[in-house]
C-alpha cells in the first residue's frame, strides 16, 4: 500500500470488489454511458486484480474517495499488464490526481516484474488520451472485444526496469 499526505491525498490498495472501489467503478461505467452510449462490456474478474497478478488502487482526498485504477496481467509470457478502470470524480479533476494514480500503477506493475503496460481508451476521452501521451504512451495493436472498434484507442508503454541497468542486460528486469 502506498500513501501520501501531500495535498491530503492517500493512495490505497483495495480489492476490486471493495465497496468503495465498486462505487467508483460504477461511476466510470456511467461515464462510458454518457460518452459512448453504453457500459464497457469487457469481462472483468475481480480476482484478476488481486496481488500478485494485479492491483487496484483507490485515491482518497481528505478522506473522500476521488479516483481509482488498476492493472491486471494481460500476457504473462511477455510481462504485459493491462490498465483498467482509471477514473477521477469530476469534483477532483484537473488537480494531477490521475497522474499520481497512473504513476503509482506503473511503479507497482514494474515492481511486480512486469515489462509493459497497455490500455484501451476511446476517442471521446481527450483528457485521458492527453494524460497518457504526457506519460509516454504510444499506439499499439488493438486487442480484445474492441480491437476493431473505430472509437477505440490502444496505447502502450514499456515500464522502467526495477533493478539492474536500463540497457536490456540479463538483469534489467525483475522476475
Amino acid at each position: 500500500m502506498s500513501t501520501s499526505a501531500e495535498q491530503g491525498v492517500r493512495l490505497r490498495t483495495v480489492g476490486y470488489a471493495d465497496p468503495v472501489a465498486q462505487q467508483l467503478i460504477e461511476r466510470v461505467q456511467q461515464e462510458y454511458v454518457v460518452r459512448y452510449g453504453g457500459r464497457d462490456g469487457a469481462v472483468v474478474d475481480p480476482a484478476e486484480f488481486a496481488p500478485p497478478q494485479g492491483l487496484f488502487l483507490v485515491a482518497d482526498v481528505d478522506g473522500v474517495p476521488a479516483a481509482c485504477g488498476g492493472w491486471r496481467v494481460h500476457d504473462r509470457a511477455s510481462g504485459t499488464v493491462e490498465l483498467k478502470r482509471m477514473y477521477v470524480e469530476p469534483a477532483f479533476r484537473r488537480r494531477g490526481l490521475a497522474a499520481r494514480v497512473l504513476t503509482e500503477l506503473e511503479r507497482t506493475a514494474a515492481d511486480a516484474g512486469h515489462r509493459h503496460l497497455l490500455l484501451n481508451s476511446g476517442d471521446r476521452q481527450p483528457e485521458a488520451l492527453a494524460l497518457y501521451a504526457r506519460h509516454g504512451y504510444t499506439p499499439v495493436m488493438g486487442y480484445g472485444m474492441y480491437a476493431d472498434s473505430p472509437e477505440a484507442v490502444f496505447l502502450g508503454k514499456d515500464l522502467a526496469p526495477v533493478r539492474g541497468d536500463a540497457t536490456g542486460g540479463e538483469d534489467a528486469w525483475a522476475s
